[in-house]
């Protein structure tokens, strides 16, 4: 005698997730080519899209890094891209933020194909790929650092999510490097034009700033001056501190985090 099926009603409330890797987005800035992963909503509409720009001391770009955030992101109703750069000895100042407005101008250049809306693009990133993310928004529809693929198309973006990132190379420690090709990453005597404090302008984009009051690589005093040099030109910031965080430790996957970083970028989607 068999048992009686039960029921389960189901509410659709979010739609499958493609994962497309492996994606080429730029050839004329590297011995290798440059790629990038798909995590792509399945709607008939275009969607908002998150760039992720992962970390890594500038040594290492490996984009499959935070896939609950990518996830959260995705099941969100955006699409999300997530790019390696260029990284050290290769990748000194300014090419890998060179790669990352490729990977801008390469999205909203295939915008159809991708579903993606190329007035919603948004960036991500953490530690190295926070610093770029900054660098990226602080300039952004700029001419500065555009080079490469398809420079018929804009970088611009509409806000930035900038977690544990570096603003100020003079106030941060390299000697933790020491012994890496980091230490070569900009010149001394040009650190400042590394900065993306001292690129702010009336065109940069909208930011949420995340840090941890217990990062022991990167101090939160870098998202602090970004902040309230951000506040300072007028352009719209929201900055949260975490207390007892860590670098990219089991803080950031937690609910509260991600719900933050959601409801932020939505703020500013259609």
């Amino acid at each position: 005698m068999s048992s009686e099926s039960k029921i389960l009603n189901v509410e659709i409330t979010k739609a499958k997730i493609h994962f497309v890797p492996n994606i080429v987005y730029s050839r004329a800035q590297s011995k290798n080519k440059l790629c990038m992963d798909l995590l792509q909503p399945q709607m008939n509409r275009r969607m908002p899209c998150v760039i992720f720009i992962t970390g890594g001391g500038f040594e290492s770009a490996d984009r499959a890094r935070m896939p609950q955030l990518r996830m959260r992101l995705a099941e969100s109703g955006f699409v999300v891209v997530s790019i390696t750069y260029r990284v050290m000895p290769e990748g000194n100042f300014p090419k890998p933020l060179e790669d990352v407005k490729s990977a801008i101008r390469f999205v909203k250049a295939h915008s159809r194909e991708l579903k993606i809306d190329p007035e919603q693009i948004f960036l991500i990133g953490d530690s190295a790929g926070g610093y770029l993310t900054a660098f990226a928004a602080v300039t952004n529809d700029s001419k500065d650092f555009n080079a490469g693929d398809h420079l018929n198309q804009s970088s611009k973006i509409a806000a930035a999510v900038d977690l544990y990132g570096i603003s100020d190379l003079s106030k941060f420690d390299f000697t933790q490097f020491q012994n890496s090709n980091l230490k070569n990453f900009i010149e001394l005597d040009k650190i400042d034009s590394a900065n993306p404090i001292n690129y702010i302008t009336e065109k940069s984009a909208p930011m949420l700033l995340m840090h941890g009051t217990a990062d022991n690589i990167v101090p939160p005093i870098h998202t602090e001056l970004l902040f309230d040099a951000l506040q300072s030109h007028g352009i719209e910031a929201e900055r949260f501190l975490i207390p007892n965080a860590n670098h990219s430790d089991d803080y950031w996957v937690q609910d509260s985090v991600l719900d933050l970083i959601v409801a932020f970028l939505k703020k500013y989607s259609r």
